[in-house]
């Protein structure tokens, strides 16, 4: 959805990353979540990964957090009605910055700031998913701020682009399992990784009981720049051999190793979703 948007807007990417386009560019948020939607997919994840107060301080919105919430839940909730199907999720992004586990605050600070999100979102969509998480505080945190209000919650944990068998905070993926299946999760995935990164992830999770997957992003690498503070997207490189019919090729290698929800993340678009669709189908899946 982000990088999405931030291509078909054509602005200078700024730190409040698709936050800003909502704002630019009214409906656009709708159009792309129809687009992918018309592709085969069948959740739409709410563009409200980056709307925190932290991120928010100091910009002309710093007072519109539960406005840019609506705003959100509207897009996404307009383009399932029109498609006439899917389910609607609530995106719930991390504190400070991704790919940052350093950032994240102490539990009495995250998880009254994540419940204020999930509160937002909960009344207008079918489940809750906590994205790029990055480290077990991390995952913990969002459980214990989302399950009180009885949406599914779906944990989606970032790993480390060399080693996906561990968190990019260093920890094992195997013990964020055990965060998930203990905390309440009703699904546990890795995204915002390298497409290499993914299937040593998901071998960690072989065996559990809980739905599992991944959506990987295409980034050539997540920069030093990136990693600063109030970073931009455009520190960020499109890999050259991410077509859909590549990155369908790794989906498929996920779901033969057990992974059943499929998708992606940053830089993959409506044809990489539909390619993927065109392959479940011509293998006999039934997309749901």
């Amino acid at each position: 959805m982000g990088q999405e948007l931030v291509h078909r807007a054509g602005d200078k990417p700024t730190p409040l990353w698709s936050t800003q386009i909502m704002l630019d560019h009214p409906g656009l948020v709708t159009e792309v979540h129809a687009d992918f939607f018309a592709a085969g997919a069948t959740i739409a994840t709410t563009n409200s990964y980056a709307i925190h107060h932290d991120r928010l301080t100091d910009t002309p919105v710093e007072g519109a957090f539960s406005a840019l919430h609506q705003s959100a839940l509207l897009e996404a909730r307009a383009a399932r009605r029109a498609h006439g199907s899917g389910r609607v999720a609530g995106a719930i992004g991390p504190l400070g910055a991704s790919y940052r586990p350093d950032l994240h605050p102490a539990s009495d600070v995250a998880v009254p700031l994540f419940s204020e999100v999930a509160n937002l979102l909960e009344p207008s969509c079918d489940l809750l998913i906590g994205e790029t998480i990055a480290s077990l505080d991390h995952g913990r945190d969002i459980l214990a701020a989302c399950t009180p209000t009885g949406k599914p919650v779906w944990l989606a944990f970032t790993v480390d682009d060399t080693d996906g068998s561990k968190l990019r905070s260093g920890e094992a993926v195997a013990d964020a399992l055990a965060v998930a299946e203990q905390g309440g999760a009703s699904a546990i995935l890795i995204n915002c990784s390298t497409p290499e990164a993914i299937k040593p992830a998901l071998a960690a999770l072989a065996g559990t009981t809980l739905p599992y997957g991944a959506y990987a992003n295409g980034f050539e690498n997540i920069s030093d720049g990136f990693l600063g503070d109030k970073p931009t997207v455009d520190s960020l490189s499109l890999r050259r051999d991410f077509t859909p019919d590549l990155y369908a090729d790794h989906v498929m290698a996920w779901i033969a190793s057990g992974a059943t929800i499929v998708g992606g993340c940053c830089e993959v678009g409506p044809a990489h979703i539909a390619e993927i669709a065109r392959r479940l189908c011509a293998a006999g899946h039934t997309i749901v």
